[in-house]
C-alpha cells in the first residue's frame, strides 16, 4: 500500500473531520485523480520533440500518456485541427498517491529557488494546479536525455468543492504552501 494512503486514512481523515466538523467519513475531501499535461508547441516544427515528451512523461508517471491534438485551426500559430500538440496522463488510486509522494518528497525540494507553492492556484472548486518549468528536477529522468527545456502542469482533482478544505487536505499531505 502506498505510504500516503495509510497516512490519509489514519491521520488526515480524523484531523479534517475535527477541523471542519464533519460527521461522516464520506464527507471528507479525498484525492480523485492527478492530471499531468505537457503542451509541446515545438511539435509542429519537429515530431521528435513530441516523441521525447511522450517518453519522458511515461517515465515520470509510470503510465502510458495519450497524445493531445488541436481542437480547431489557429492561423496565427500555423495550427490545423487534429495536429498533435501535447500529451497528458491521468493518474488515479494508488498510482496518484505514489506520484504525489514522489512529487512532495523528491521533486519539489530539487526546484531551484523554491520558496513554496502558491496558495492562490486553486480554481474555486477545490482543484489545485501547479506548473513545473523543467523536467530535470525529476530524479527518474537522465539529464543527458533531455535535449530541450520542457515544462508541465500538474492538477490535483479533489472530491470537495471548497478551496479551503482542499488546501487543508493537501497541506496535511505535506504540500509546502507559502504563507
Amino acid at each position: 500500500m502506498a505510504r500516503l494512503i495509510g497516512k490519509y486514512k489514519e491521520e488526515i481523515v480524523p484531523k479534517l473531520m475535527e477541523k471542519f466538523s464533519l460527521k461522516n467519513k464520506l464527507e471528507v475531501p479525498r484525492l480523485q485523480k492527478i492530471v499531468i499535461n505537457m503542451g509541446v508547441g515545438k511539435a509542429k516544427e519537429n515530431k521528435k520533440f513530441l516523441e521525447d515528451a511522450l517518453r519522458h512523461m511515461a517515465v515520470i508517471s509510470c503510465q502510458k500518456p495519450s497524445m493531445t491534438r488541436a481542437r480547431k485551426d489557429i492561423a496565427g500559430f500555423k495550427l490545423r485541427k487534429g495536429d498533435p500538440i501535447g500529451c497528458k496522463v491521468t493518474l488515479r488510486g494508488k498510482m496518484a498517491y505514489e506520484f504525489m509522494d514522489r512529487l512532495i518528497s523528491f521533486v519539489l525540494p530539487r526546484i531551484k529557488d523554491f520558496r513554496g507553492l502558491s496558495p492562490k492556484s486553486f480554481d474555486g472548486r477545490g482543484c489545485y494546479t501547479l506548473g513545473i518549468n523543467e523536467l530535470t528536477v525529476f530524479p527518474e529522468l537522465n539529464i543527458d536525455d533531455i535535449e530541450y527545456d520542457q515544462g508541465m502542469d500538474i492538477t490535483f482533482v479533489v472530491s470537495v468543492k471548497s478551496d479551503e478544505q482542499s488546501r487543508e487536505m493537501l497541506r496535511l499531505f505535506g504540500m509546502p504552501f507559502r504563507s
